[in-house]
């Protein structure tokens, strides 16, 4: 069987090893078993009688348990093998491996079996990174027990390694000398603990060595509790397989994504990305809590609730705090522990705070919950406070961001990558920057508000204010962001007010959010859906005429399943629902060749030139907004949209859709059902 890597997890619990279970030690690839930000193993290598094992088949079926059906040898000599291994490896709390070895001879064998142990404790966020460790490793061997770690000051990561059958234990593993009678089996249990940890990384007093940082969940506790998330959720018939598909592939990330933060362990918050983001990213839980809203509210309600927890109130230029701003990503990590980065608070991104006044009122449309609403109130006057002061930088009204941390990031729109937000001839613009959707979220967060205020806080002088500023700003955005000769938005805006005029999928946003005039709205869509930026397979972030563009380049070509479900949306609110229906069928027609898991990003090419969509070699799989993205275009097709105490609908669907039934669809009217017919 060729070699691949295979990843297990539950929220921000993971394991990722190759094709036979096993993990080799490597300073720079993301293979190990981790929790929070941590690697608490490096190395875990199984072999018999020196001999490695290979890989018959897999069973993968579960997203926290894999089944290896494994013979030791070479692939050029274990045809004949004599015996056979099966390991089964499930995360939860901790990483438990059921070892069971078969012996197919018809006499006893004895066999030598050596599990190599180790952990370098390496911070997720520093692998691939020349950094050098400033504190120090150890290994103690008690009894039958191999204790493995790391201390730095008071920072202190420990794996816990035991066995149930005995073994013989050494500093670098366990070796077990066993007998296996003829067509018998021999198995153990192994289990690896990772200590409870405090929010700053110390080893808590008030728990056992061999409790674990996140709560224990026994295998049927998990089994349960997704299918009671999915028993939970609408339910979907549909005549075309590959929605079916996605759809519920969807449902399962976002329920495995979730888990609780030390910072608020009463919250259930999806991580953003495996395997890089296993963490909380506001930004990214705040736009699946939006994209999945009409199928799981209780996720906005608690994207809201996690959000508001980390809003700021002081200047900070290393963590790039302000007063009313939102923090952005929350590390575990070492690096965060000792101030190497920022994030273990951090607040450096600019669309975060409009986007939770957005969803703020998403949800009270949806749910009908007011008293979330009244119970946010300040922190959303503080957040539109923020907006109309420290963010405006310039002072003309425009939301800027300008790295202030020298550990930061340059870019703090969703696009942060160094060079995505460039000129047309890839001339990158001067700081600070006012990027184009950013502009579209905070128009759009203050027509939302101004509903809440004079719905709900009692508030219509605010109202009328949040009404003024925003026709305002819609003006004035169409005037400076159109670029004329091209008919398309600008990028950004630089300080000097130039327009940073590359093509980009950045003013898909503009759609959803409501800022652009209708008679606009269509030329928006032929730019969209044309050559330069629609490659069949979906919307590129960057259109193929920049000098930057790179079909696999983060954010300068490659195609973001989450940035084109937006898009649709927006397109199906202006009217454009043929527009929509391309961009929903390219992504549905993508999204078999990942197994209907759709990553975090693939690559651009056009669809001519290739059989299928070329993966992005480093995307995150699973991610949150990509499983979403099926939610969000579900309700675009199905056009779901509240009214008051009532659900409205009117489908459109692609031209390979025929039929579509969404059952129980919750809501401030209890549970409806949508329907849909192609035309």
């Amino acid at each position: 069987m060729p070699r691949r890597s295979i990843s297990i997890f539950d929220g921000n619990v993971f394991m990722v090893t190759d094709n036979s279970g096993d993990i080799d030690q490597s300073p720079t690839a993301l293979t190990g078993f981790f929790a929070h930000d941590t690697r608490f193993l490096s190395t875990w290598n199984l072999s018999i009688n020196g001999e490695p094992l290979q890989a018959l088949s897999i069973d993968d079926r579960l997203n926290f348990e894999t089944r290896y059906f494994l013979v030791p040898g070479e692939p050029t000599h274990y045809v004949d093998a004599k015996v056979s291994v099966i390991r089964q490896q499930t995360v939860g709390a901790s990483l438990t491996e059921h070892l069971t070895v078969i012996n197919h001879c018809p006499t006893s064998i004895d066999l030598r079996l050596r599990l190599e142990v180790g952990a370098d404790f390496a911070d997720v966020t520093q692998l691939g990174r020349d950094v050098t460790r400033q504190g120090n490793h150890y290994a103690r061997v008690e009894g039958e027990r191999l204790l493995l770690g790391y201390r730095r000051e008071s920072f202190r990561r420990e794996s816990l390694i035991t066995s149930s059958q005995p073994a013989h234990v050494d500093e670098h593993g366990m070796t077990f000398e066993i007998r296996v009678e003829p067509q018998q089996e021999w198995s153990t249990r192994l289990h690896v603990a990772t200590p409870s940890l405090t929010t700053f990384g110390m080893l808590s007093g008030q728990r056992r060595m061999d409790e674990s940082i996140t709560p224990s969940r026994s295998r049927q506790e998990i089994v349960q509790e997704l299918d009671d998330w999915l028993n939970q959720a609408p339910h979907l018939e549909c005549d075309y397989e590959p929605l079916t598909t996605a759809y519920k592939r969807s449902l399962v990330d976002l329920a495995a994504l979730r888990y609780r933060p030390v910072i608020s362990p009463e919250l259930y918050l999806p991580c953003a990305g495996l395997p890089r983001y296993m963490t909380v990213i506001q930004r990214d839980f705040l736009l699946s809590g939006l994209q999945v809203l009409p199928f799981k509210p209780e996720l906005a309600a608690t994207a809201l609730i996690g959000s508001a927890v980390g809003q700021g109130n002081v200047l900070d230029d290393f963590q790039e705090e302000e007063p009313g701003k939102l923090g952005s990503e929350t590390r575990y990590g070492e690096a965060a522990a000792f101030e190497e980065l920022p994030q273990i608070l951090y607040f450096g991104a600019a669309d975060v705070t409009p986007l939770w006044l957005v969803l703020l009122d998403e949800y009270e449309r949806w749910t009908g919950d007011q008293t979330l609403v009244r119970q946010f109130e300040w922190t959303a006057r503080r957040c539109l406070d923020w907006i109309d002061t420290y963010a405006d930088a310039l002072g003309n009204g425009y939301v800027w961001y300008q790295r202030r941390s020298p550990a930061g990031l340059a870019n703090q729109g969703w696009k942060t990558s160094w060079d995505a937000i460039c000129f047309q001839d890839g001339r990158l613009p001067d700081l600070p920057r006012a990027t184009c959707e950013i502009q579209g979220y905070v128009y759009d967060a203050k027509i939302r508000v101004a509903r809440l205020a004079r719905q709900v806080w009692s508030d219509p002088d605010l109202a009328d204010r949040l009404e003024r500023e925003a026709a305002q700003l819609k003006q004035r955005f169409n005037r400076d962001f159109w670029i004329d000769d091209k008919q398309y938005y600008a990028l950004a805006l630089d300080p000097d007010g130039n327009q940073v005029d590359a093509l980009a999928s950045n003013m898909g946003h503009l759609l959803w959010c409501g800022i652009v005039p209708p008679e606009r709205a269509p030329q928006l869509a032929e730019h969209l859906l044309g050559p330069k930026l629609f490659s069949g397979w979906g919307i590129r972030t960057l259109a193929t005429d920049a000098a930057r563009y790179n079909p696999i380049g983060y954010h300068t070509g490659t195609i973001w399943p989450f940035d084109n479900a937006f898009i649709a949306w927006g397109l199906r609110r202006y009217g454009l629902a043929d527009h929509a229906g391309r961009v929903t069928q390219a992504i549905l027609d993508a999204a078999p060749y990942f197994r209907s898991r759709l990553p975090e990003a693939f690559a651009g090419h056009d669809r001519h030139l290739t059989e299928r969509p070329n993966i992005y070699p480093n995307a995150c799989s699973p991610h949150s907004v990509s499983a979403g993205a099926i939610p969000l275009l579900l309700r675009t097709m199905l056009s779901l949209n509240p009214d008051g105490d009532n659900l409205l609908f009117d489908a459109a669907l692609p031209s390979r859709i025929h039929n579509i039934k969404l059952l129980d669809i919750p809501g401030r009217w209890g549970r409806t059902d949508a329907f849909g017919r192609s035309r």
